[in-house]
């Protein structure tokens, strides 16, 4: 049976700590007369074996929490979106699967799902599977989705609502133009803002929690969103500033061009000021946000960001969680930092609708 790399980290820290060794060791170690230099020996490998372990501590590196954008297509034009159209490639169900059973073998406790627009594909039917999966099967804590919201359909939350903790939707601006300028729409030119409201009725209905994610940019910068997000009531407001990744949203061979988007440290901070009595509200600045995610992407590969650009590692499929992960760029610190571990199971929070 396989152990939980957080289980296993915290025997490492466990054994470590309390200067305890494997049986067989403390045995040898108490042999007296003619066995001393045996008992030596075993005393020398106890210390060996205690640095090893804190080794192991140091390098292990668990994916507590982890984004898997499984497609990269979409029905929306967001100016800019980095994490683009670049292919359309979706593995089987049977892969996406077992890829989220060595995620969860390594430690990981949260899946999000993500785009593209992850209700695109099959009308949600494969999203909803793998949800059931993760929920049902592997019975991993927290299980959530981030969507535009555009192909949610009750008959989806009726089926696979229960299984779904956190449902997050995008909406930039509370001002139909300013989402049509940025792109945060639809091609018929259904307002974003009447789609989160709706979904918002169906999380209360259908018992799960609700997310709002904005992406502050130089369309909405100015705008003031208080009244609107107070009455929505999302258990967070994910507050985000406009982020350029080269060969996203950046440069000669990207889908999208971010720099009419760009805001300034200084104009993020004006709007984090002025809806700063919003207490659910949680920011993230350009380096907050940009080694502070494990995101894997439609083939399984951690995306390293560090160097400004998404660098993929190769698939955990091929060369297991572990050996990805050491190629992912990813800095726990800032993830605990910003504020990535919270109450992200609605079994441990009391909704009160």
């Amino acid at each position: 049976m396989k152990i939980k790399a957080q289980k296993r980290k915290k025997a490492l820290v466990i054994r470590l700590f309390t200067k305890k060794i494997p049986k067989k060791i403390r045995i040898l170690t108490h042999t007296s007369g003619s066995d001393d230099k045996i008992a030596i020996f075993f005393q020398i490998l106890a210390i060996f074996f205690q640095i090893l372990c804190l080794y192991l501590l140091h390098c292990l590196l668990l994916p507590l929490s982890v984004n898997y954008h499984f497609l990269r297509t979409c029905n929306y034009s967001c100016g800019f979106c980095f994490h683009t159209a670049k292919t359309s490639f979706v593995l089987p169900l049977d892969k996406a699967k077992y890829g989220l059973q060595l995620l969860v073998d390594n430690g990981m406790e949260k899946i999000n799902f993500s785009g593209g627009e992850p209700f695109l594909y099959q009308g949600g039917r494969f999203l909803g599977e793998l949800i059931r999966y993760c929920k049902d099967e592997l019975k991993i804590k927290s299980v959530s989705v981030v969507t535009n919201g555009s192909k949610v359909t009750e008959q989806w939350m009726i089926k696979y609502g229960c299984y779904l903790d956190i449902m997050a939707v995008s909406c930039d601006s509370f001002n139909h133009d300013v989402n049509k300028k940025i792109g945060r729409c639809t091609k018929n030119g259904k307002n974003q803002f009447d789609i989160l409201h709706q979904i918002r009725n169906w999380c209360r209905e259908y018992n799960v929690m609700f997310k709002l994610n904005t992406v502050v940019n130089r369309f909405n910068f100015n705008e003031d969103m208080n009244e609107q997000v107070k009455k929505i009531n999302p258990i967070r407001w994910k507050v985000f500033q406009c982020l350029a990744i080269e060969a996203e949203n950046i440069g000669d061979t990207a889908l999208r061009q971010v720099e009419p988007f760009l805001i300034t440290d200084e104009e993020f901070n004006s709007f984090l000021a002025r809806h700063k009595g919003i207490e659910n509200l949680v920011p993230e600045s350009n380096i907050a946000m940009r080694n502070s995610y494990l995101i894997l992407d439609e083939y399984m590969r951690f995306l390293d960001n560090t160097g400004g650009s998404k660098t993929p590692s190769k698939s955990l499929l091929d060369v297991g969680v572990q050996n990805a992960l050491n190629k992912s760029g990813f800095d726990e610190k800032m993830f605990f930092k910003r504020g990535g571990k919270y109450q992200w199971s609605k079994e441990d929070q009391i909704l009160e609708w």
